[in-house]
Order: structure tokens, then C-alpha cells, then sequence
């Protein structure tokens, strides 16, 4: 079982940036595909980008893409959500899940087997 301890969130202004991180415990993402979601109030989550953690690949959501970036730390089993340049619009509840999916369907929520609790960004315009 993978434990997943999210971290980073917090307030900020328009143009500022921020980085989320995702720990693992219990066993490392070695053969996982990690992914970020995100809920906004009263939205459905949905899907910002992922690491696939062998070989590194990513892929992101249009919204998002040029801005965020997934970079990762192996030797602290971590990954994380660098977000730069934020809107108002990406104010959300983050969310970091893990999955066996590969990039044909990691942007599918109910492909994933663990999630974190989730950390609250709030950006001000």
C-alpha cells in the first residue's frame, strides 16, 4: 500500500508561484505513474498533469501546460507541482493520486489506486 502526504498548498497573489510536494510512503513510485488533480468549488476534478516515474515522461492539461511543471526527487521518493504564473482560476484543492496507467489514460481519476488528502491553493487576483 502506497500512503501519499501531501504539502505546499497555501494563499498567494496573481503571478506568483507555488510548489506542491507528494511523498511516498510504504514503497516507492518506482513502477507508478503519478498524477495532480484538482477540484474547484462546486467543479468536478479534474485533471492538471502526471510523471511517469520511470524514465520521467510528463504530460499536462491545455490549461495548465506552460506554467506547470512536474519535476521529481528520487532519492526522496517525492514528486512535485511547480506552478508558476497563477490565476485566479487555478484556485483548487490539489490533489496527488498514483496509477499503473500510462499516458494514453493517466488523466482518468478512476484509474488511480491511492490518493493524498489534498492541500488547498488559493490565488487572489
Amino acid at each position: 500500500q502506497v500512503q501519499l502526504v501531501e504539502s505546499g498548498g497555501g494563499s498567494v497573489q496573481a503571478g506568483d508561484s507555488l510548489r506542491l510536494s507528494c511523498e511516498a510512503s510504504g514503497r516507492t513510485f518506482s513502477d507508478y505513474t503519478v498524477g495532480w488533480f484538482r477540484q474547484a468549488p462546486g467543479k468536478e476534478r479534474e485533471f492538471v498533469g502526471a510523471i511517469r516515474w520511470s524514465g520521467g515522461g510528463t504530460g499536462y492539461a491545455d490549461s495548465v501546460k506552460g506554467r506547470f511543471t512536474i519535476p521529481r526527487d528520487i532519492a526522496k521518493n517525492t514528486v512535485y507541482l511547480q506552478m508558476n504564473s497563477l490565476q485566479s482560476e487555478d484556485t483548487a484543492i490539489y490533489y496527488c493520486g498514483v496509477t499503473k496507467a500510462v499516458r494514453s489514460s493517466w488523466d482518468d481519476e478512476s484509474m488511480y489506486y491511492y490518493w493524498g488528502q489534498g492541500t488547498q491553493v488559493t490565488v487572489f487576483s
